[in-house]
C-alpha cells in the first residue's frame, strides 16, 4: 500500500455579516480554507486542514511512495520541515483520515475508543455590548451548551468585568464561564498590549468573585515561570498552549507547573500523532486536556477525535458567535449531515464513520481559489 499523490487546494468562501474576532483587528470577511488530500493506490483518500502549510509545496517527493502506515517517520518528516519552512502538521492529520478508512474504523477507536461524545462549551469570539452578550448567552443555554468562554479585550478592564457579571448573573452558578485574554500571542500584522504578571494576578483575583472556571492565555506564550507564579497565585485553573508549536514546549511547562489547563490544536502542534503525545503527557502529569479548536471541521473534528479517544476532557471548545460566526460558515465545505452541532442534550456526538467522519460537498470547486493570503 503505497502514497500516490499529495494535493493542496485552497478554498474561500464570503462572510456576510464579517466575523470581528476580539484577537483581530481585522475584520474576517471571506473564510479560507487549505485542506490537503493523500492519495493510495487503493483508491482512497485522506484528507487533513486548519493551517497553511506554508512552505510544503516542492516537498511532496518525500511522502509520495511511502507506507500510509508509516505514522512516526514522517511525523519526523514532518517536524524537520515545521523547523525548516511551516507548520505541515494537517499531513499528519490527513494520514489518520487516510487509515481509520482504510481499516474502516473512526479515528477515535484507533486511538483507544474511551468515548463517543463529550459536553461542549460555547466559545465566543467578538466583543460586544452587555446586552447582546446577554442575548446571545440566552441562546446558548436554550441549545443546551454546558458553558461558555467570553473575551476580555475592551480597552479597559472594568468594561469587560461588566460583561462577567451580568453573564454570571444572567446563567446562575450551574453554568461554566471560562475567560480568554488572548494574551500569548498577537498577528503577524499586530502588537498585542502584552499584560505583566501583577496585572494578570490583579485580574486573576477579582474573577474569582464570579466562578471563572479558568483564564485563558493571560501572559506571553513564553512566559513560563510567570505562568506558574500566576497558576500559584489564584484558586482559578489557568489555561493556555494553543500556539506552542513544539513537543518540548508543553514538557517544559509540564516539568515547571505552568498551567492546569493545556490546549494544543493538532493542526499547530504535531498533528492527530502530536496531539497524543502531548494528551498522554499532560494527563499523566495531573492536569486536563481540552484542545484548541477555532478552527475549519477537520481541524475541529481531529481535536475532537483526540479529545474523546484518549482524553480526560471535560468538556470541548465549539466555536460558535453567530450570527457572524456559524456551523454552517465555519463547516461550509463539507455536507450538511456531516457538519458539526451539539446534540438537544449538549453533547459532541461521533460516528462510526471511518477516518473523521466527513464528507465534502460536490461543488466544493465554487469556492476553489489559486492561493490564499493574509
Amino acid at each position: 500500500m503505497k502514497i500516490t499523490k499529495v494535493e493542496l487546494k485552497c478554498y474561500s468562501m464570503p462572510m456576510d455579516p464579517p466575523f470581528q474576532g476580539a484577537w483581530d483587528k481585522k475584520p474576517r470577511t471571506e473564510q479560507k480554507a487549505v485542506i490537503v488530500y493523500i492519495h493510495c493506490d487503493n483508491g482512497m483518500v485522506g484528507m487533513g486542514s486548519g493551517d497553511y502549510m506554508v512552505g510544503f509545496r516542492g516537498l511532496e517527493q518525500h511522502f509520495v511512495g511511502k507506507d500510509p502506515f508509516d505514522i512516526v517517520n514522517m511525523h519526523e518528516t514532518l517536524d524537520n520541515i515545521d523547523m525548516y519552512y511551516g507548520r505541515c502538521w494537517p499531513f499528519d492529520i490527513a494520514l489518520w483520515d487516510l487509515i481509520g478508512k482504510i481499516c474502516q474504523q473512526p479515528v477515535y477507536k484507533l486511538l483507544g475508543g474511551k468515548s463517543n461524545r463529550i459536553k461542549a462549551y460555547a466559545s465566543s469570539g467578538e466583543v460586544v455590548s452587555v446586552e447582546e452578550r446577554l442575548r446571545r448567552v440566552r441562546h446558548y443555554r436554550e441549545r443546551g451548551f454546558v458553558g461558555t468562554k467570553l473575551r476580555f479585550h475592551n480597552e479597559n478592564v472594568r468594561d469587560d468585568f461588566k460583561v462577567l457579571e451580568a453573564v454570571r448573573k444572567e446563567v446562575g452558578d450551574d453554568f461554566a464561564i471560562m475567560v480568554d485574554i488572548n494574551r500569548a500571542w498577537s498577528m503577524l500584522y499586530d502588537h498585542c498590549d502584552y499584560w505583566d504578571l501583577k496585572k494578570a494576578i490583579q485580574v486573576a483575583k477579582e474573577m474569582e468573585n464570579y466562578g471563572v472556571y479558568w483564564i485563558e492565555e493571560p501572559l506571553r506564550h513564553c512566559d513560563f515561570d510567570d505562568m506558574r507564579r500566576l497558576r500559584e497565585a489564584t484558586s482559578i485553573r489557568l489555561a493556555a498552549g494553543e500556539f506552542q508549536r513544539r513537543w518540548h514546549e508543553y514538557r517544559d511547562m509540564c516539568n515547571k507547573g505552568c498551567l492546569d489547563v493545556y490546549q494544543p490544536d493538532a493542526a499547530y502542534c504535531g498533528g492527530i500523532t502530536g496531539l497524543r503525545r502531548i494528551s498522554d503527557m499532560v494527563q499523566a502529569n495531573g492536569a486536563m486536556f481540552s484542545p484548541h479548536a477555532w478552527g475549519n471541521p477537520i481541524s475541529t473534528m481531529a481535536n475532537l477525535h483526540v479529545a474523546c479517544g484518549i482524553g480526560n476532557c471535560k468538556f470541548f471548545e465549539f466555536a460558535y458567535d453567530p450570527p457572524s460566526f456559524t456551523v454552517d460558515n465555519r463547516d461550509f465545505f463539507v455536507k450538511k449531515e456531516c457538519r458539526i452541532d451539539i446534540d438537544k442534550d449538549g453533547y459532541l456526538n461521533l460516528s462510526d464513520k471511518p477516518g473523521l467522519g466527513l464528507e465534502l460537498i460536490d461543488d466544493i470547486e465554487k469556492y476553489e481559489v489559486p492561493s490564499l493570503g493574509w
